[in-house]
């Protein structure tokens, strides 16, 4: 597992909409494995590895947004008000640090404010701050100061969260992991299957805007045209105080989805994925989640994509700072490539039921 790359995804800012400088990065990388690549008109990239065969055509997507926030308006006393892009709960905002980046992608620093308990009566401190009273201060002192520097009404804001080894050296906390780990691991398993056979033609990469609604792989998935389908990604950790059962726990391997409110995958597709990971080893857990992934967007594309997302927990995700187990990712590469080099035409029509 390249490392520095990884760490180098989670700080590119990439919110939804805004995703040029993460794709430009795929560019890069997705070019030392493949020099054919193919892209929507939304911006979702893929890199193509044709195998021992045209079909089928697995494609695997990480996404390159991360939950973000919008400049929406300047006051005249240069506090920046704006809009939250993706799932964001108001008390792990407050006080926080983000950058704000300029069209010329200047990155302004600015700090969400907040209000001290020295300042707030019984009533305010029991009240939550609702985002729509929130602002960020960027050290201005008026609208025109603000402007002078280029930030104006719909520039992305990011937050700031360096990485981390935290004490140990097993667990890394980071910006971004959701889903710059989907991203890094399609660029692995570009890199894997350059020197090993496949039987099957592989379209690996990362979709936009999945934050905001799946977007970008309807129009991927439209694109590809594939006939199996992998959503890459992360999923809530519950294995902190006060979360309730059915989530999977950090370090305990590869997380197996079984039901989310975006899709049920196929029975022969969790029988396929199991198999595969108890054949090879690998550890995993399943998980129950109330989120989605762009797999529940794909699988409702054409005549139907038998579809499944696969991928780790993280602690803290939707906020500025989520915690990864190192081991947990590199079980979810050995696992990637080994669904991958297993799936032929036969093992499709089993995964499909025929």
């Amino acid at each position: 597992m390249d490392w520095n790359r990884f760490g180098e995804l989670t700080q590119l800012p990439g919110v939804p909409g805004a995703e040029g400088e993460v794709r430009e990065y795929l560019q890069r990388e997705i070019g030392k494995s493949t020099d054919e690549k193919v892209q929507d008109r939304l911006g979702s990239l893929f890199g193509v590895q044709r195998g021992e065969s045209e079909s089928p055509r697995v494609m695997v997507a990480g996404h390159m947004d991360e939950v973000g926030f919008m400049v929406t308006r300047i006051t005249d006393q240069g506090f920046i008000k704006f809009q939250t892009l993706g799932g964001w709960w108001g008390q792990v905002m407050l006080a926080q640090r983000v950058e704000v980046i300029t069209e010329d992608r200047k990155r302004i620093p600015g700090v969400i404010g907040s209000m001290p308990p020295h300042l707030l009566n019984d009533e305010r401190r029991k009240k939550p701050v609702e985002v729509t009273e929130m602002f960020i201060d960027v050290g201005a002192d008026h609208r025109e100061e603000v402007e002078k520097w280029g930030i104006q009404p719909g520039d992305a804001i990011v937050p700031v969260c360096p990485v981390v080894e935290m004490e140990g050296g097993n667990r890394l906390m980071t910006k971004a992991v959701d889903n710059r780990f989907g991203c890094a691991l399609s660029l692995e398993l570009l890199e894997d299957l350059k020197d090993h056979a496949h039987p099957n033609t592989v379209y690996a990469g990362a979709t936009v805007q999945e934050e905001v609604g799946l977007r970008g792989a309807v129009t991927a998935a439209q694109r590809v045209n594939p006939d199996v389908f992998f959503a890459v990604d992360v999923g809530p950790a519950g294995d902190t105080p006060g979360v309730k059962d059915g989530f999977g726990e950090v370090g305990k391997g590869v997380v197996i989805r079984l039901v989310d409110r975006s899709m049920v995958p196929l029975s022969g597709m969790r029988r396929f994925l199991v198999e595969t990971a108890e054949e090879e080893g690998i550890p995993y857990q399943f998980f129950v989640s109330q989120g989605g992934t762009d797999a529940g967007a794909v699988h409702k594309t054409g005549t139907g994509v038998p579809s499944a997302a696969v991928g780790i927990c993280a602690r803290y995700i939707h906020s500025h700072a989520a915690v990864v187990d190192r081991e947990d990712i590199v079980q979810a590469k050995r696992f990637l490539t080994a669904v991958v080099r297993r799936l032929d035409e036969k093992q499709l029509s089993r995964i499909r039921g025929e």
